[in-house]
């Protein structure tokens, strides 16, 4: 082999040149080496994928188990809020502190909680009889487990100081209103006051949380309330650690939400709105099982597409069963992914849902490449020279793909990835791809085989039935011709590939070619580009992290009711925030007041330091030094009937005979928007810092700050790293593959469509939680997939102008790609009619990455190539140099030769 230099072509170059080729020509010949191999054991590669696949299927089926822990799925794995979380408990008992930590949704443990919701126009206290009879019938509502009956008594959380149930304030509050209507009082007389109220014993009570849809009196100095729409009570269980249990109590939360559906039914009066700690679990797996029919009725959509995709009017040539048995080995290579996943002890979660979608977009690709390769092999070679031929095509290109798939899930389920169901999703999905590939080049390479086969016999592709000669056709019917026709009529002696007749690849090469690459077509290309790049950049400003965890849900569930009506009648006031003094402090210090009040400023405080230096000043106390301080605390203060609540929030220490506070906790409460998830964060990341600059050493701590700690960078680390994974390896490999240029052009392409994608995908209301930045980390992909065939085939395109490379590109890889992305967004129409929130995210963002996709493939790319390099020109000087040259070596042949001209 000799490699002839061109001028001004250095040597680093032309060795580079001759690496790419060995290179590329080693893959080739190996990919062929196998294609020939799997043409002759057609049967043995046949059997292995089936015999893996019955194998793990059974597996699926015996180990199946759902994931219950919603926590350590969709909240961050490594957070600092759950190391302050263990600090607090420390120090304080969460379990005891529950009814105080308010938190919308994440409340930790077992419990069941209820709104009350008047009719619009009415005042839920007016209701304070019925109301309490409901609560009544929770308190009276017994469990049984092995012949006992519980009831809440037997399972509540209890006061420290009295060992009684721990009940909402709003309940005292209702008990006061029916006494004052029983005893022939006004209502007005009980004054109740928002968001702080007094209640009977004297206790100041913090009610922002339970009471909501409050109207105030008018220009009320102490916030009197005129009326209320809503009240909302919860029924905190104890957490005790044990089976048994946690058992009863699920027991009694199921029986709290049929009693509450059961009260519904006897107050119409009232709207009745119930959660429980199982209920967002219960929610969160109910998408997979609403998600069933419609999964199945999408693989038929899917399987119809690629079957009619895959069929053409010649019976001989037309393979509607080889799309079939694509769809079939995407199927189950994806069965066996999934046993393989159950078998090592893995747990099903409704994230999951995804991966058939992923798998099937990835495995028909191939499918489709390989039928597209098969087309391209001339018809006169043997069957099995024909499969090894199109394996040699396909095969490079569909390897490359498949490792860039692994390479990008793999970075997602590193240990860089903190968020554990994005994690898992990764795992599985690199298992999958691993096995699609395996199956692809297996089974179907020997279907591929059988199809062949049963073509270079002439048998009919759908009847398996010999093709009459055409002589014998002429003289039948017009349907049996149509049934049985061959094109032999359409074949001429002059026709090398009777497969453009595809109607696909008919319509492309006479219509569409044309049409795209018009000289007037083109200015309406630029214009949309912009249109779309703007519309994307938009997009990208405007981006929301997802950490609500209803967009997991199913939409229709209670949890989602329940969540809506919260937020519209309860979201006046932020979660309560424990702020936790973790070190002895000199409360007495007038600097040290000064601190807590600057830090306290703008909340809504519930405190004991407060109440404290209330009570002083009233009382014209004086409490400069530690030992007045402590002493009035302990033995006057803490004493008091209405004071008594606080003794659980200060830990004493007593060293010799003297007392010392090495640790207390106050609670603040910010006023919020409806927007309380992003104003919440917003007071974490407001506060946190001060803890490490003031004086006083704190923390703060709400059970809902695990799902939402640095929820954004959580979520977005996992597409940022295979993003860069996926660069890393394009620029790394710039100059191992055939042209350079087809890495840059990819790289271009790959990140217009991601960051179309991410754009539009803001601009339709969808957040970045873990389901659409799994869907983004799969665009990444999707793109190279259908991209990267297209551009390397025109950079290594040979013709006269780069018009004409594009349009064979089109013409030789445009069928394939249409054909997937036609049969991939087909197949997602059923999810729009799942009611889910996360089927709805995946619907969308799918739909975007197989459009952006479908947009820059057809049409974006087609017309920007013809604008920029690579230039087609030096091998239009090629061909003119090579033809020269093999004029001038005849010419010297005839004139060493002459005998040979007088004998011609």
């Amino acid at each position: 082999m000799c490699f002839l230099r061109r001028p001004g072509a250095s040597a680093g170059w032309i060795w580079w040149r001759m690496l790419r080729q060995v290179i590329h020509r080693g893959l080739q010949s190996f990919f062929y080496k196998l294609g020939l191999f799997v043409s002759r054991h057609p049967v043995f590669f046949l059997t292995v994928p089936a015999v893996l696949t019955i194998i793990f299927g059974f597996s699926l089926l015996n180990r199946f188990q759902p994931d219950t822990d919603l926590e350590s799925l969709v909240a961050p794995s490594h957070s600092l809020a759950k190391i302050e979380r263990s600090l607090a408990s420390s120090l304080f008992s969460l379990d005891q502190s529950k009814s105080q930590l308010y938190s919308d949704l994440h409340t930790p443990g077992r419990y069941g909680r209820v709104i009350l919701l008047s009719k619009p126009g009415g005042n839920i206290l007016h209701q304070a009889d019925v109301i309490l009879q409901i609560h009544r019938a929770v308190l009276e509502m017994k469990v049984n487990y092995k012949g006992y009956n519980y009831t809440f008594s037997h399972l509540c959380v209890l006061r420290n100081q009295d060992k009684k149930c721990v009940l909402d304030d709003i309940i005292s509050v209702l008990e006061d209103l029916r006494q004052a209507a029983l005893s022939n009082k006004t209502t007005a007389r009980v004054q109740v006051s928002y968001p702080n109220t007094k209640l009977k014993d004297g206790r100041s009570s913090f009610i922002g949380h339970q009471l909501g849809g409050v109207m105030e009196v008018p220009n009320s100095k102490d916030q009197r309330v005129k009326s209320a729409r809503a009240i909302q009570i919860t029924y905190y269980l104890q957490t005790y650690g044990s089976v048994t249990q946690d058992l009863i109590g699920e027991k009694w939360e199921s029986e709290f939400c049929k009693l509450m559906h059961k009260m519904q039914l006897d107050h119409q009066d009232l709207q009745l709105y119930s959660l429980a700690s199982f209920s967002l679990w219960k929610d969160f797996h109910q998408t997979s099982l609403l998600a069933r029919g419609k999964i199945l009725v999408s693989l038929m959509l899917i399987l119809l597409t690629a079957t009619l995709s895959s069929s053409m009017k010649d019976c001989l040539r037309s393979k509607p069963f080889l799309g079939l048995l694509g769809v079939l080995t995407i199927c189950i290579s994806s069965v066996t992914a999934a046993g393989i996943f159950f078998i090592t002890d893995g747990k099903y979660n409704s994230t999951l849902l995804g991966i058939p979608f992923f798998a099937m977009g990835h495995g028909t690709k191939g499918v489709f490449e390989l039928l597209s390769g098969w087309r391209r092999t001339r018809e006169n070679l043997p069957f099995k020279d024909r499969v090894a031929d199109a394996y040699s095509d396909v095969m490079v290109s569909y390897t490359m793909t498949s490792s860039l798939y692994f390479i990008a899930f793999g970075m997602g389920a590193s240990p860089f990835t903190n968020i554990e169901a994005v994690k898992v999703f990764c795992q599985n999905m690199c298992v999958s791809i691993l096995l699609n590939y395996f199956y692809i080049f297996s089974f179907f390479g020997s279907c591929l085989v059988f199809a062949g086969q049963l073509e270079q016999n002439r048998y009919h592709s759908i009847f398996c039935c010999k093709i009459p000669s055409a002589e014998y056709l002429d003289r039948k019917p017009v349907w049996f011709q149509t049934m049985m026709n061959d094109g032999h009529q359409h074949t001429s002696h002059h026709e090398t590939n009777p497969y453009q007749h595809h109607f696909i690849q008919h319509f492309l090469r006479e219509h569409y070619n044309e049409w795209i690459t018009n000289i007037y077509v083109k200015p309406f290309v630029v214009i949309l580009y912009l249109i779309y790049a703007s519309f994307s950049f938009m997009g990208c400003l405007q981006i929301n992290d997802g950490a609500n965890i209803i967009n997991l849900l199913a939409s229709e569930s209670p949890s989602v009711s329940y969540a809506l009506i919260q937020q519209k009648y309860f979201s006046n006031y932020s979660p309560v925030i424990g702020f936790y003094i973790y070190e002895p402090l000199e409360y007495w210090n007038g600097t040290v007041q000064e601190d807590l009040k600057t830090l306290s400023q703008g909340f809504n405080t519930v405190s004991w330091i407060e109440q404290y230096y209330q009570y002083l000043r009233v009382g014209n106390i004086s409490a400069t030094n530690k030992s007045d301080f402590i002493n009035i605390l302990q033995s006057s203060f803490l004493k008091k009937p209405e004071f008594q609540h606080f003794k659980n929030d200060i830990i004493f220490s007593k060293v010799g005979d003297e007392n010392n506070i090495i640790a207390s906790r106050l609670y603040l409460v910010a006023r919020t928007s409806e927007n309380t998830q992003r104003e919440a964060v917003e007071l974490l990341e407001k506060l946190r810092p001060l803890s490490l600059i003031q004086s006083i050493k704190f923390i703060v701590f709400n059970p809902t700050f695990v799902f939402m700690d640095h929820y954004g960078l959580s979520v977005t680390m996992p597409v940022l790293i295979s993003g860069f994974g996926i660069l890393l390896v394009l620029i790394l490999t710039f100059f191992l593959v055939i042209h350079p240029l087809g890495n840059f052009w990819l790289i271009l392409s790959v990140t217009s469509i991601e960051l179309g994608v991410l754009g539009l995908m803001t601009l339709w209301n969808v957040d970045m939680d873990c389901i659409s930045i799994l869907c983004l980390i799969y665009t990444l992909n999707f793109a190279i997939d259908h991209c990267a065939p297209l551009l390397y085939t025109f950079v290594l395109a040979t013709e006269h102008t780069r018009t004409q490379c594009i349009k064979n590109s089109l013409q030789e890889h445009g069928t394939a790609i249409l054909q997937n992305v036609s049969s991939f967004l087909i197949g997602l129409v059923p999810l729009l009619f799942v009611p889910s929130n996360l089927t709805f995210t995946l619907f969308k963002c799918l739909l975007l990455a197989g459009s952006c996709t479908l947009l820059h493939c057809f049409v974006i790319l087609p017309v920007f190539l013809t604008f920029f390099p690579p230039s087609k020109k030096h091998h239009k000087k090629k061909k003119r140099a090579k033809r020269k040259e093999r004029e001038e070596i005849e010419c010297i042949e005839i004139q060493e030769n002459p005998d040979h001209v007088t004998a011609v």
